[in-house]
């Protein structure tokens, strides 16, 4: 780097490669796409400035965000045509954002073994991480980023309960292809009713994409409120209809001489009682309800013969 005092910073290309951190093939081949400002030449060398230095570094953070470079070309000129940038990478950034209040964390590798029973298991701990519940530290065989320890703790949990890690790396596999097509349609819809309007151009104008940023942080919650509160619904009415069907099996099970009690209206008591004598009224109601019971089968079995022309009425 040359130049000093009030002097404007300029850049050998090899300078301006150390100072941004890309490579010097890198940094010609932005300039070939039209990605970078065209540099001054000064006899046979070329000549960088801050404003590249800066450019650099912003290819840079949309890279990393997922932008393509054709998308980030488009953005940069719309920038250049004095459009503005500013809303558009502050969309970018709460997009980018994290999506949940959880903070990540670590574990050793000891203390990851005895939450799963203090036996070593490679082969999970490489399931794990390919699921992304588990990210290798650089440099680090025995220490672990825990991106979600909420995640980790339920697997921990239904291992105690006695599930093997290889079914819960299954359902996790399921149950994640099936939040991921919520979360797109979730996506969808909001696109459609609130975002349209302003991310018809592209890019978006500065003002449009800041509003927009600012409807991300309020709509961001929303997502997985709507998911718990019908996660919840679902849960309890599942659950319930399960449990019944469960107990109605048991109960179907008991002994034929078993007996259940069954609550009659007061004034239907009454009325046995006046009848029969209030000694008598159980084994009325029992005698009653077993007559009708074969009276409807018997009236059943006649209905079906007569349906097949197995009776036939003399004149």
């Amino acid at each position: 780097m040359t130049g000093a005092g009030a002097r404007a910073a300029e850049y050998r290309i090899e300078d301006l490669a150390h100072a941004s951190g890309a490579t010097v093939r890198t940094i010609r081949a932005y300039q070939d796409r039209g990605l970078l400002p065209t540099p001054e030449r000064r006899g046979r060398a070329n000549v960088y400035r801050e404003t590249h230095l800066t450019r650099l570094r912003q290819i840079a953070g949309l890279l990393d965000r997922g932008y393509t470079l054709a998308s980030i070309k488009e953005l940069l000129e719309a920038w250049d045509a004095g459009r503005g940038l500013g809303g558009v990478l502050g969309l970018v950034a709460e997009v980018h954002g994290p999506w949940t209040d959880e903070e990540a964390d670590r574990i050793s590798r000891r203390e990851l073994d005895a939450r799963f029973g203090g036996r070593q298991d490679d082969a999970a701990i490489a399931e794990a991480v390919e699921l992304g519940v588990l990210e290798r530290m650089p440099g680090r065989d025995d220490e672990f980023l825990v991106p979600s320890p909420q995640e980790l703790a339920v697997a921990v949990e239904l291992y105690g309960a006695g599930v093997p890690l290889s079914a819960i790396s299954a359902h996790l596999r399921e149950l994640r292809g099936q939040v991921e097509h919520i979360a797109s349609r979730f996506l969808e819809f909001t696109t459609e009713h609130v975002f349209a309007r302003y991310l018809g151009h592209r890019p978006p104008t500065d003002s449009d994409a800041a509003e927009a940023a600012s409807l991300v942080r309020r709509l961001r919650p929303l997502a997985q409120q709507t998911v718990d509160a019908e996660l919840a619904r679902a849960m309890r009415t599942f659950a319930t209809r399960r449990l019944h069907r469960h107990l109605g099996a048991a109960e179907s099970a008991a002994p034929e001489d078993a007996t259940r009690p069954v609550l009659l209206p007061t004034r239907t008591t009454q009325a046995v009682e006046r009848l029969v004598g209030a000694e008598r009224v159980a084994a009325f109601v029992v005698a009653a309800t077993e007559r009708e019971v074969q009276a409807r089968t018997l009236d059943q079995l006649s209905a079906t013969r007569l349906k097949g022309g197995e009776i036939n009425e003399t004149p």
